[in-house]
């Protein structure tokens, strides 16, 4: 009898297309599977009937022999980021909770038209500001990971904590994510799963709730780079609706995947040589060197020399924007209203808001708020701008010497929730190998290389050229096919 939880995108997909099995089985598994790991507390909402209903419409298109889509047969868990028709679309956040829209996400909608289903909507960071999940007004994610010897929950990264939990946990074959400042990559990493941010502009933006909207870039999070090459097909694609999406055709990714890399240069920035950073996370680099080299590249060292002012810009680049974006949540129009007896209209916004954002969100507002008052304005967020476009400089520099750039992609491993609580200016430090690629809108991938000695997963980082998505999925297999990595979260959930 076939584990359908075991099976990956492009394995149910060409299985189902076969004949091996139908769709509706795989999506009975895996609402089975969803509904043991509640414990793990990764999806906000359910949805079976959705997974089950576009099963059985799968299965019956090839029951009459109609040519079926890329994802067909492949139930999935959406980030509840993504607005998701007659289903709560909340960004986990109090604010929003009960909202339930009445249109559809150019994402989601792409990928149900290609036959993919939906599990539920899944938990993150509220609003997207985290790198932990543990900012979500309806709980912490847990990892499917534990230290061996611990029974001490581990972050699952942020913010698509809920993403990376419930493919590395085999409850969903894939799912949606979106990346701001690494908040596709940060948590691929943690759980020893794949993730890909495209090009800024490749997957639309309308219909997800906006954090930042010049960085924010939705992608897919699978236990492959072939399904995440599957899925992102499935997911791109130019829309009107969307001023900044590009409006270019979509390559067929998996078709022109190749792990040879015969030609082609790799380059090792040596910024991010970071005081800090884990040796493991430097013993996985170096490992990822000798692959990719195997793999017939030539490793060069490049220079990006503004990567250390990276950080600090997006922290003032990212508040802003969002400080913008969240103002429409005021108790006038949707979500939460919290109106006090004899209160007037500013009242309302100020209680409303009060009780709605969690204080990372509040924590955010306030800053990307002062960053854009008078007297502030060019002293902080113009000068983030300035340092943003240096930063986008060395990476065109660095394309003169090399075709794929090779880093880490978090300066540790995962750590327990509630450890840096205390300390957001730590936990901002794990998007400090992320943060340039998404400054510069370029796309990048994290696959897993290794364990550590306590048995968590480690992730290396490939950078590409602005639309070379080709490139970073190649070198990306290029280095599954030598990492091997096939350890997996022992149940304990």
């Amino acid at each position: 009898m076939t584990d359908f939880t075991s099976l990956g995108v492009k394995d149910i997909r060409d299985g189902v297309a076969k004949g091996d099995f139908t769709a509706r089985e795989v999506a009975t598994a895996f609402n089975a599977a969803v509904a043991q790991a509640a414990s793990l507390n990764a999806f906000i909402v359910t949805t079976p009937d959705h997974a089950l209903a576009a099963a059985d419409a799968t299965d019956a298109a090839r029951s009459k022999g109609e040519t079926l889509g890329k994802m067909a047969g492949v139930p999935i868990g959406m980030k509840d980021l993504f607005a998701t028709r007659g289903v709560q679309t909340t960004a986990a956040s109090h604010i929003l909770e009960g909202f339930i829209p009445e249109y559809e996400s150019t994402v989601s909608s792409n990928l149900w038209a290609a036959g993919a289903g939906m599990l539920g909507k899944l938990n993150l960071d509220q609003f997207a500001m985290g790198s932990s999940n543990e900012t979500s007004y309806f709980g912490n994610v847990s990892s499917p990971w534990q230290k061996e010897g611990s029974n001490a929950p581990m972050s699952p990264g942020g913010s698509s904590g809920g993403s990376s939990t419930a493919v590395a946990a085999r409850i969903a074959p894939a799912a949606t994510g979106t990346d701001t400042g690494g908040s596709i990559r940060q948590p691929a990493a943690f759980t020893g799963i794949c993730g890909i941010k495209p090009t800024y502009g490749r997957c639309s933006r309308w219909g997800v709730v906006a954090f930042a909207s010049s960085l924010d870039q939705a992608g897919p999070m699978a236990r492959s780079v072939e399904d995440c090459a599957i899925m992102l097909e499935a997911m791109a694609g130019f829309d009107p609706k969307d001023a900044t999406s590009l409006q270019m055709d979509v390559p067929n990714w998996e078709a022109a995947l190749s792990g040879d890399l015969s030609g082609k240069k790799v380059g090792i920035p040596k910024e991010y040589q970071m005081e800090g950073t884990d040796q493991a996370i430097l013993d996985s680099w170096e490992q990822g060197k000798a692959w990719l080299k195997d793999a017939g590249a030539e490793i060069v060292d490049i220079s990006l020399p503004h990567t250390k002012y990276a950080l600090p810009a997006y922290y003032i680049i990212a508040p802003a924007e969002a400080s913008s974006n969240l103002a429409r949540y005021d108790g006038v129009r949707y979500g939460l209203r919290d109106l006090p007896d004899g209160a007037g209209l500013q009242d309302m916004y100020a209680e409303t808001r009060a009780a709605g954002f969690g204080d990372e969100v509040k924590r955010r507002i306030l800053i990307g708020t002062y960053v854009l008052s008078a007297g502030f304005y060019d002293a902080y967020y113009n000068q983030a701008q300035k340092i943003r476009t240096l930063v986008s400089q060395d990476f065109e520099k660095a394309w003169a010497q090399c075709d794929v750039i090779l880093a880490p992609t978090t300066p540790t491993a995962s750590f327990p929730l509630g450890s840096l609580d205390a300390d957001p200016l730590t936990m901002y430090l794990n998007d400090v190998f992320a943060v340039p690629a998404s400054l510069a809108g370029l796309p990048a991938m994290s696959v897993p290389a290794s364990l550590t000695k306590d048995g968590l997963p480690l992730g290396l980082q490939l950078v590409g050229k602005p639309f070379d998505e080709q490139g970073v999925l190649n070198a990306g297999l290029a280095i599954q096919q030598r990492a091997g990595f096939a350890a997996k979260p022992e149940k304990w959930w």
